[in-house]
């Protein structure tokens, strides 16, 4: 557990994002163990109670997931907790860190990755083949933004607690505002 003392308290805000299988979940979760005061937003929580029945399009309802996310994370923070997010982040990082900028947060950013061969090896397991696809697309478009260069964190032989340590306690995934 990360201790906090009034005098130093200072809301901390985790967003882990990455492609399917690379431990975004499980990493997460230690992360909002080991983190006093913190909830978890499970963003694809959110997103699934958009039903497909709605006539929504894929951008909008991810959107509208986006924007639940922000204001359950604000409403968080000003409650004075500290958040822990799992989802995939695209574009959506620059506009999540403008919207909180009135608030004493502390960001830190990690894009959890993994060789396609072990992502391919984790879905098989968990029973997801289905998603090998996305995730492989997620997995090239994320690595490769120059913007996320900073924040990548392999996970292909980490177990995730070393993950969420390194999180913890690395600097490089702080984000600059």
């Amino acid at each position: 557990m990360i201790p906090l003392t009034k005098e130093t308290y200072l809301s901390l805000l985790y967003l882990i994002s990455g492609p399917l299988g690379v431990g975004k979940s499980t990493t997460a979760k230690m992360l909002a163990e080991r983190v006093e005061r913190c909830v978890l937003i499970e963003g694809d929580l959110l997103l699934h109670m958009l039903h497909h029945e709605l006539p929504l399009s894929w951008d909008e309802r991810l959107s509208l997931t986006w924007k639940n996310i922000l204001a359950l994370t604000r409403n968080m923070l000003r409650q004075g907790l500290n958040v822990v997010i799992d989802f995939v982040v695209e574009d959506e990082l620059e506009w999540f860190c403008e919207q909180l900028s009135d608030l004493d947060v502390s960001i830190k950013y990690a894009v959890l990755h993994a060789d396609k061969e072990k992502i391919a090896e984790r879905l098989t397991t968990r029973g997801d083949i289905d998603s090998l696809e996305r995730s492989l697309f997620l997995l090239d478009k994320l690595v490769s933004m120059p913007q996320n260069r900073q924040f990548l964190y392999d996970t292909a032989l980490k177990r995730p607690e070393d993950t969420a340590e390194a999180i913890l306690l690395e600097p490089r995934f702080q984000v600059l505002s």
